[in-house]
């Protein structure tokens, strides 16, 4: 990855070139051994951090001029701060095992036209005392490094968490596997949001053919060639999935006794289909194994020319499983509008979203003071109502 980006961005290619050790990681750019004077009028190295704009594997203009580093606070040769720049003076975690103590604002006009003029800005401020004080210091080393970040999920950086500096909280989805059953509505939604975190596997489970009217109620817009192909859901979205995420496996076909307990290697479950006699079978499964779960529904109904209902999230966890029986269908209802394959998008698209909201509150992503196990949205009232708290 990191020759790959330095190789198609030119700003990042002259820093390289004359020297510079320069490393990507988790999207951002970090510069080492950038000379600096401390306190004690001593000559240290820190190391550059800045958030990386990209578009695919090539830089883009900076979105910020502030600037970010590990190190003491740099000074002057007097041993006194330089002022200009002082930003923020307090010590942040920015994920994948980058921490800074610091951070920098110097805005030219206009700001950063690239990460060239960006990087060597900074270093010409930080560094300049400790150059003046040994004429042999430089950052230009030509000690190149090979980036140890680990092997990512994706396919390129994922520059949204690290814009944000919300890398250490994404962290806390990496290495789940994640099962969802059942990819037509409400589930392929599910998968769109799962695919954008750090989770290490994404299980897809479902053995329809994505037909023409799945197209309508699915993410995305799939070409007339690509619905003539006829492929599962499970397969369909893996290919496009799979462009951003390297951890979707798809399984075709449905979960039967033949290939149930591949559930029991999952750390979290999400259950989107209706079939409630089947559902009834696999959700004892989970329980006995202790795996947590999200069941998702919907329930609809016409009434003069119009549709009406609820949005269900219903939650499983080893703090609270009894109340399932009494939330989720597990038997099949041929009365409900639902089951007639009445599905707007935009309710699957809420249904979703309020599913993977519940399942980062329990990874610890978002704060969960409610400690809900079931969430009820209705239609016409835009009521949503909060049940079932677990103690």
């Amino acid at each position: 990855m990191l020759h790959s980006v330095i190789n198609h961005s030119t700003d990042l290619k002259r820093l390289w070139d004359e020297g510079l050790e320069i490393e990507i990681i988790g999207g951002f750019l970090l510069v080492h051994h950038v000379p600096y004077v401390n306190k004690n009028k001593e000559v240290k190295y820190g190391i550059l951090v800045s958030t990386l704009n990209l578009a695919g594997n090539v830089t883009v203009r900076p979105e910020t001029h502030v600037i970010h580093f590990k190190g003491d606070n740099p000074c002057q040769k007097d041993g006194s701060v330089i002022e200009a720049i002082q930003h923020d003076n307090s010590r942040k975690d920015l994920g994948n095992k980058i921490v800074i103590n610091h951070s920098f604002s110097n805005k030219p006009a206009g700001g950063y036209s690239d990460y060239y003029e960006k990087v060597t800005r900074y270093i010409d401020i930080i560094s300049a005392p400790a150059k003046s004080l040994d004429d042999t210091v430089t950052e230009k080393t030509f000690n190149f490094i090979l980036s140890n970040d680990p092997e990512s999920v994706f396919n390129y950086p994922d520059t949204n968490s690290g814009r944000a500096e919300i890398n250490s909280i994404s962290q806390k989805l990496e290495n789940l596997k994640i099962a969802i059953i059942g990819v037509g509505g409400t589930g392929s939604y599910i998968l769109d949001f799962v695919a954008k975190t750090c989770v290490k596997e994404i299980h897809l489970y479902d053995g329809d053919i994505f037909l023409q009217h799945n197209a309508f109620r699915a993410p995305g817009a799939p070409s007339v060639e690509e619905l003539k192909k006829r492929k599962s859901k499970a397969d369909y979205l893996n290919g496009i999935y799979s462009k951003m995420h390297r951890g979707i496996i798809s399984h075709d076909g449905y979960l039967d006794s033949s290939n149930v307990e591949e559930l029991t290697r999952m750390d979290f479950v999400f259950t989107c289909f209706d079939e409630g006699e089947v559902k009834k079978s696999l959700l004892a499964i989970l329980e006995k194994n202790k795996i947590p779960f999200i069941d998702v529904g919907i329930g609809l109904e016409k009434n003069e020319n119009q549709l009406l209902g609820i949005i269900r999230v219903t939650t499983s966890t080893e703090s609270k499983r009894n109340h399932v029986k009494n939330r989720i269908p597990l038997s099949d209802d041929n009365d409900n509008e639902y089951s007639t394959n009445i599905q707007i998008a935009e309710l699957n698209a809420l249904n979703a979203a309020l599913a993977v909201i519940k399942w980062k509150k329990l990874c610890g992503f978002y704060q969960d003071l409610e400690k809900e196990h079931c969430t009820v949205y209705s239609i016409n009232v835009s009521q949503l109502l909060n049940e079932d708290i677990a103690a």
